[in-house]
């Protein structure tokens, strides 16, 4: 199996030329939004991640198949990208682009992702909250919030914003209270 970092080499030349594209189209929004959802279908579709990704499949196929599940719903340009990486045997490398993309488009913006991770679901009045907060700790013009629940926090929530982790949960502060503890003793 390939490393990280070389699927992401792969993948980059690719995310930047559909960039080079969308922002020379004044399409940079639509693609993201294309993008976002090829990466979700990606996640969510066993059946489809494992014809993209199987070497016995013909390209003639996968490109029929990628045609009927998304040739309607996304931007010509996302569709050439689609068919240029099966074309070079690089489909299974569809999330990674994808990924890649949503990178770039987020440094055009000027915004960050932060990976939030709860106890329980959020409210909206709870999200604009985090976002106001990762803002004034970044600096950056805005936030794209990805959320997840943990249970096993017991509360609060933890925050990542690139390699930086805010960790306000229950589970983190009884942790370090056990340190600190420890540390008397």
């Amino acid at each position: 199996m390939k490393s990280q970092l070389t699927l992401t080499e792969i993948a980059e030349p690719y995310a930047q030329a559909l960039m080079s594209v969308a922002k020379s189209n004044n399409l940079t929004d639509q693609i993201g939004e294309d993008t976002q959802s090829l990466l979700a279908l990606t996640q969510e579709s066993d059946d489809l991640r494992a014809l993209l990704d199987s070497p016995v499949i013909e390209a003639s196929k996968k490109k029929a198949v990628l045609q009927q599940v998304v040739g309607g719903q996304i931007n010509p340009f996302t569709l050439n990208i689609l068919m240029l990486l099966v074309d070079r045997g690089r489909i299974m490398l569809l999330p990674e682009v994808c990924k890649q993309y949503q990178e770039l488009l987020r440094q055009l913006k000027q915004a960050v992702l932060a990976e939030v991770t709860s106890a329980i679901e959020l409210n909206d009045e709870q999200k604009e909250a985090i976002k106001q907060k990762v803002i004034a700790t970044t600096q950056a013009q805005q936030v794209e919030l990805q959320t997840s629940v943990d249970p096993d926090l017991l509360g609060g929530v933890v925050i990542k914003v690139g390699s930086q982790v805010i960790d306000a949960s229950l589970r983190g502060q009884l942790r370090r209270i056990g340190v600190r503890l420890g540390a008397v003793t």
